[in-house]
């Protein structure tokens, strides 16, 4: 993605809102099946995650193919996408859900986290998962996956079309993570996600106020043409407390 005033606050607006929100949005859209199954994040302290998908996928290795003589090359599709995720992208990986093999490691996961990747998404999962969220780097897993990649995993696509948890992921299409899960935005449609998710989250920020003084969500959430005349008085004003 090109790096421009637009998509920097874009980002930050989804970086800002629930994935809940985002699907709610998506769903309106038209968009149905985004969001990731099964899939957690490793530290719920972690920061937010959002960026353009760079993607891998993998097939299940074959012994002829997949030794650690092999991995260790330099075009080894994995260790490649290590080295070639762009600043900012998020990597994720199809690994046909299985965790009978690695995904990534702390290694990885550090080279990833200095290179200034957002974070990392499997359907399958990670070993070394302590030094994994000792790193900081946003991470989404299925289960921990401890033996090596080359015993059930072999790379196969770099940065093309795959399915991860049952979603289709493009590479370009924006990836979103929060301590609920993951969320795919298309991105054709990722300006526009991000604009009404901000306005939605701000809108739910006055919802929020209001119910802590004990008024009844009748005729506040959903909105109403009345609330959200209300809200834009309380947003102009500065949002007061009282």
């Amino acid at each position: 993605m090109p790096e421009n005033n637009s998509n920097t606050i874009m980002l930050g607006r989804l970086r800002s809102v629930s994935t809940a929100t985002i699907a709610n949005v998506l769903l309106k859209l038209g968009f149905k099946n985004v969001v990731l199954q099964g899939v957690t994040i490793l530290d719920r302290a972690a920061e937010r995650m959002a960026g353009p998908a760079y993607t891998l996928r993998f097939i299940p290795s074959r012994e002829d193919l997949d030794s650690m003589d092999n991995y260790a090359r330099e075009d080894n599709m994995h260790r490649r996408a290590i080295e070639e995720c762009p600043s900012g992208s998020v990597l994720i990986i199809d690994a046909g859900g299985s965790s009978a093999a690695s995904s990534a490691g702390d290694v990885m996961a550090a080279r990833l986290k200095y290179r200034g990747v957002a974070g990392i998404v499997t359907d399958g999962g990670y070993r070394d998962t302590n030094g994994v969220r000792a790193t900081g780097l946003p991470a989404y897993q299925t289960a921990t996956a401890t033996p090596a990649t080359v015993i059930a995993l072999h790379p196969i696509t770099l940065n093309g079309p795959i399915g991860c948890a049952g979603v289709s992921v493009y590479p370009g299409d924006i990836i979103v993570g929060d301590a609920d899960g993951v969320v795919v935005i298309p991105a054709h449609v990722a300006q526009e996600t991000a604009k009404v998710a901000f306005g939605i989250a701000q809108y739910e920020e006055f919802v929020d106020m209001k119910i802590e003084k004990g008024r009844s969500i009748f005729g506040l959430f959903p909105a109403t043409k009345e609330s959200k005349a209300e809200f834009d008085t309380w947003a102009l004003a500065g949002k007061p407390q009282d």
